[in-house]
């Protein structure tokens, strides 16, 4: 009797939780499945139209060309920003005085709001008086280019922001590094492997579960870009070169009023990233090692 009473009172201090995340996630997850198959503009009930969302997605070419700028800009930010992230992480994972310092300095960039940092980029990419382009000039005497109106420098200069921001993924291969156990290096080295094959054939091997993370987290995250670009490039201005699909499907809902469009978008990239995680998660496992399997 003491079990069913202590059930009961666990279930009632969850029920403002179980309430809430189901009207607030379930029901407009369910909602979002019919809507996308109905024309429904949020100010008019839905009307039924079967597959003609996504028959004309299939035909749109804003859709393809926010597509291909959007795998253009994973496809190159996501292999770049782990990169960067797991050689600073072993950069500040050696005995160096000060590092902590260092080490504060690399992950502060992370924390700043994207919106602010947007604000920021905006000014030091600008083509005329920004410090990138200043630095260029005043260090290699080279005119920079027009980052913010040129379409073939604006989606570089969202990648370059983007590997700006590797603070977090770079913690998290520190504090990974930091369990690799001292007495594996020193027996790779006493074998006589050098610095390059120590971090081949031992370190890397057993930081691998957190590579693995941060790769599925980086896919998920590269492929929903969109606050930044919203801001540095309304429109994504110029020509479209930095429309991203994020930025189109947040168009189709709250500009155009099309929500059942921007359902269908959303469900399309669900099951993009859907498909696109669990093959990287089966390519990888068998490159990932456990140290306590």
């Amino acid at each position: 009797m003491n079990r069913k009473k202590e059930g009961i009172a666990g279930l009632m201090f969850a029920a403002p939780w179980l309430f809430g995340i189901c009207a607030f996630m379930f029901y407009p997850l369910l909602m979002s499945i019919y809507y996308s198959f109905c024309d429904y503009s949020v100010l008019r009930p839905p009307v039924w139209i079967g597959t003609a969302n996504y028959v004309d997605l299939f035909h749109d070419e804003v859709f393809w060309k926010s597509v291909g700028n959007t795998i253009l800009y994973a496809c190159v930010s996501l292999p770049l920003g782990m990169m960067f992230g797991v050689g600073l992480a072993m950069l500040l994972n050696s005995n160096v005085k000060g590092m902590a310092i260092y080490r504060t300095i690399f992950f502060i960039p992370s924390l700043v709001p994207m919106i602010s940092l947007a604000v920021l980029w905006l000014w030091m990419l600008n083509g005329d008086y920004g410090i990138l382009n200043t630095g260029l000039q005043s260090i290699f005497h080279i005119k920079g280019p027009n980052w913010l109106s040129d379409p073939t420098w604006s989606k570089p200069a969202l990648i370059l922001m983007s590997v700006w921001g590797v603070g977090n993924a770079m913690l998290i291969y520190l504090a990974s590094l930091q369990d690799v156990p001292t007495s594996l290096l020193e027996a790779a080295e006493l074998d006589g492997a050098k610095a390059w094959q120590k971090t081949v054939h031992v370190t890397l091997p057993m930081i691998s579960p957190v590579i693995q993370f941060n790769m599925v987290m980086g896919i998920i995250g590269s492929l929903q870009v969109f606050a930044i670009p919203y801001v540095m490039f309304p429109g994504g201005s110029p020509a479209r070169s930095a429309y991203f699909y994020a930025t189109y499907l947040y168009d189709n809902a709250f500009l155009y009023s099309k929500m059942g469009y921007a359902s269908a978008m959303g469900w399309i990239l669900f099951l993009v990233i859907l498909i696109l995680t669990l093959g990287a998660l089966k390519l990888s496992n068998k490159h990932v090692h456990y140290g306590g399997a």
